[in-house]
């Protein structure tokens, strides 16, 4: 016989069913019979966090000028505008109860397409240093938007490139603020979780019969996760009764400077979602945070509270619609997610409740009514977990020089299709340079504790509330978090990826591996990676 009790978290998805076994029936019902049914539910668990959270907002829009390219076919090197501000939100989190900062996580989510290992552990030291908050508790998390410039330290001789050491401490500094203004913020606050879907997602592995290939874009045939997770901050007083008891919704005194949405307060939001921020493409020249800019906007209007978003893992998941020149496909992803966003928000209960079945009323129809209860705060103050690291099987890759081999000949093809007219044989060889040179910057961040067939993986995973929140490094296939979602039904699981150097490069599903895909030429990990590091998160679970 089922559980009577069952979490509302996945009942936001809309899907489609074949109904026709639910019709109605003459049937009459022995004693015997009902025994067989199963027993109705009676209370909705509502997915909470109770925690004591901090936010600051910067912006880190580096200089027009800067290095920009990104794309392997673009011809331009330099940023020519801004389309939107690069921004950057610290969140903290912490125990209710602990007022020290050992036991704090922070999760910087900032638009950039990732880290060099250089700039990675310097900024991880600056705000260990400016808080105290122990180092392996410090996430650094990129929107990975590919339109504002792969900022490592082998681009600084290029054009653009000498603006990169003054941005990098700049934006350096910029987020140690941020940090140490969010922990100065921090407050009780009650976390809410639903989730929904947006149809602006798909898979990106597309099978090109026609030429016998894998090309990297939009694939009708195959699915996608496309699930939108939000996440709703209440900023509460600890002696309120909205902590204390979890009955009804928060009064006005609850009210603080974020807003409120629907007549509940919002001290901010999160949305997370599986899309590789590619609406912009070679052929863009300004600095943009891509989709994550118009999404983020579109979900404050509404709320007047901040909208952090955060990436989920797309290592094959892209816009359908994407590859552009211009920022209207960009704001029009973003709105899309963003509206979805905000009707997952619509739905949501009210803070620290759950709902439960209040019995039948008598009416023109005998009517079933539900009543809030509220949630268990010992199940909603759980906070546990922290950093790890998960070796990982290498493949056998090319030496450094065999790259710089590479690097030297394509360079060599570019310069002679240029001086012959030859527009498409050069943007072919400049991608193909650009392939080697990403080879060379990968092979020269290795971890100090790689080793020759093995990566250690950095991964987070923390128990808060009935929610997991966790990271790791490189860009996994979307089936990381859907197979964890598979394992652990009902339990809301924010998974940010690219939180470490680039060096590891993507994570495939085991039989991808080896039938010619993008995703396996920059990856230093093996087949298996995926389905390890899948097993190492739900372990830690």
């Amino acid at each position: 016989m089922a559980n009577a009790t069952r979490w509302g978290g996945p009942d936001h998805r809309p899907t489609v069913r074949d109904l026709s076994d639910r019709m109605p029936t003459r049937t009459t019902h022995r004693p015997s019979d009902r025994e067989a049914h199963r027993m109705s539910t009676t209370t909705v668990l509502t997915p909470t966090s109770r925690v004591r959270l901090g936010h600051a907002r910067v912006d880190i829009t580096p200089p027009v000028g800067i290095y920009h390219r990104m794309w392997g076919a673009a011809r331009h090197d330099q940023s020519t505008g801004i389309h939107r501000p690069l921004l950057a939100d610290a969140i903290v989190l912490g125990p209710i109860g602990s007022s020290g900062t050992d036991d704090l996580v922070i999760r910087i989510h900032f638009d950039s397409v990732g880290l060099a290992r250089t700039y990675y552990d310097a900024l991880v030291a600056a705000i260990h240093g400016a808080t105290g908050v122990p180092e392996g508790r410090i996430h650094l998390c990129p929107s990975h938007t590919h339109s504002a410039g792969l900022l490592t330290p082998d681009r600084i001789p290029l054009p653009g490139g000498h603006l990169i050491p003054g941005y990098q401490a700049t934006a350096r500094d910029a987020i140690v603020r941020a940090c140490t203004d969010a922990i100065a913020s921090i407050a009780p606050a009650t976390l809410t979780y639903a989730e929904g879907t947006s149809a602006m997602g798909a898979n990106r592995d597309y099978p090109d019969e026609a030429n016998g290939i894998f090309t990297c874009g939009y694939n009708p045939d195959a699915p996608a996760d496309q699930t939108v997770t939000v996440m709703r901050a209440i900023e509460i007083d600890s002696e309120s009764p909205l902590t204390q008891s979890g009955r009804g919704g928060p009064s006005e005194a609850h009210v603080n400077r974020a807003g409120r949405s629907g007549g509940i307060p919002i001290r901010l939001t999160v949305v997370t979602y599986a899309a590789h921020p590619t609406s912009l493409a070679w052929e863009n020249t300004l600095l943009s945070p891509d989709y994550p800019g118009a999404l983020r906007e579109t979900v404050e209007a509404a709320t007047e509270a901040p909208c952090i978003f955060m990436l989920a893992p797309c290592g094959d998941q892209g816009p359908r619609d994407n590859y552009t020149g211009g920022p209207a496909i960009a704001d029009a992803n973003g709105r899309q997610v963003g509206y979805a966003a905000l009707g997952i928000l619509s739905g949501m209960a009210t803070p620290g409740t759950d709902r439960t079945y209040a019995g039948p009323v008598v009416s023109g129809a005998t009517l079933g009514t539900w009543s809030q209860a509220p949630v268990d705060a010992s199940r909603a103050s759980r906070f546990a977990g922290g950093p790890g690291s998960v070796p990982l099987q290498r493949r056998d890759v090319p030496s450094p020089e065999a790259w710089a081999t590479e690097l030297t000949r394509h360079e060599a093809e570019r310069d002679a299709a240029d001086a012959r007219g030859d527009a498409i044989a050069a943007r072919n060889a400049t991608a193909l340079a650009e392939r080697a040179r990403r080879w060379l910057g990968r092979l020269s961040e290795l971890p100090d504790d790689a080793t020759p067939t093995t990566y250690p993986m950095p991964v987070s995973v923390y128990r808060i509330g009935d929610a997991i929140w966790a990271t790791c490094a490189g860009e996994p296939y979307a089936e990381l978090l859907t197979d964890l979602r598979r394992r652990f039904p009902g339990t809301p699981i924010l998974l940010s990826p690219l939180d470490g150097p680039m060096s590891a490069g993507y994570l495939l599903k085991a039989e991808c591996y080896g039938i010619g895909l993008y995703q396996e030429e920059p990856s230093l990990l093996g087949a298996g990676c995926l389905e390890a590091l899948t097993g190492a998160i739900a372990a830690r679970i």
